[in-house]
């Protein structure tokens, strides 16, 4: 099997989230290949899952903070993109390593995430299938708990995944935090005290972690990008072929970010 590898350079939230959705367009439509791109945000990003209430976010400490907002098209809760590498993978949803639904296509493609982390010495494990937990449905915090086929490193989580299936195709992008102070995302989001506030930065800590907490020394997106690439094609058995984006679909994504991601009718509904 042949995909595409994308490696981005650095974009906005709106600017990121849109080419994920028009590579999903082209990739289900078969006008382009399964596709793994990989690629990080500038400026710091907070995204918020599809269904996820804007009001859980501080709008005044976001801004303060100089971070960027956006509303992803996929479900889950709050991510903190900032020092990180983000996966996407985009391909028809019935490619043999995604058909059958979300949770066998995550067990089929946490394999190539595995693969990646263990090329960068990282001895991760997948949870196992299981029904997501109260408590992790009521947290604004994505990395507060690990939910099925999410990967972790000595009980703690280490990336968090979420997919949406649209019009025949499949899109699943995650996030691995490669530095920085894990409990940052709390500095973002609505809290009704800073007692408060100070207690879920203290739980996120204890319950996810990043890639340098993990092996002492500091990983560069570059090489953490290289090991995720080997990894998902020796593991998955597909060949990698480098590649942008097409015009069409850069195109696509400058719509798709003026008309939905760039939008607060989109970004802050409730």
């Amino acid at each position: 099997m042949t995909w595409r590898l994308i490696l981005s350079p650095p974009a906005s939230g709106a600017q990121n989230m849109a080419l994920d959705e028009a590579i999903l367009e082209t990739t289900a439509s078969g006008a382009a290949l399964p596709t793994l791109r990989l690629y990080d945000w500038d400026p710091p990003c907070l995204s918020i899952g599809y269904a996820q209430d804007a009001r859980e976010v501080d709008q005044v400490r976001l801004a303060a903070l100089g971070w960027d907002l956006v509303r992803r098209p996929t479900g889950g809760r709050a991510l903190l993109h900032i020092d990180e590498l983000t996966y996407s993978v985009a391909a028809p949803a019935d490619h043999p390593l995604v058909r059958g639904g979300v949770l066998p296509s995550y067990r089929r493609l946490s394999e190539g995430l595995l693969a990646g982390l263990a090329l960068l010495c990282l001895r991760a494990e997948v949870q196992p299938e299981a029904a997501l937990s109260t408590e992790a449905k009521a947290n604004p915090v994505c990395f507060q708990v690990p939910s099925a086929y999410e990967i972790t490193v000595g009980g703690k989580k280490l990336v968090g995944s979420a997919q949406v299936r649209r019009r025949g195709g499949m899109l699943q992008h995650g996030s691995l935090p490669l530095r920085g102070e894990i409990g940052r995302v709390c500095l973002a989001l609505w809290f009704a005290d800073e007692a408060e506030r100070s207690q879920a930065a203290s739980r996120l800590r204890e319950r996810a972690t990043t890639a340098e907490a993990c092996l002492g020394h500091p990983v560069p997106w570059q090489e953490a990008a290289q090991a995720m690439a080997q990894g998902f094609a020796r593991s998955l058995g597909v060949l990698l072929e480098p590649g942008e984006p097409t015009v069409n679909e850069e195109r696509r994504a400058a719509r798709l970010a003026a008309e939905r991601y760039e939008s607060p009718a989109w970004t802050e509904r409730t």
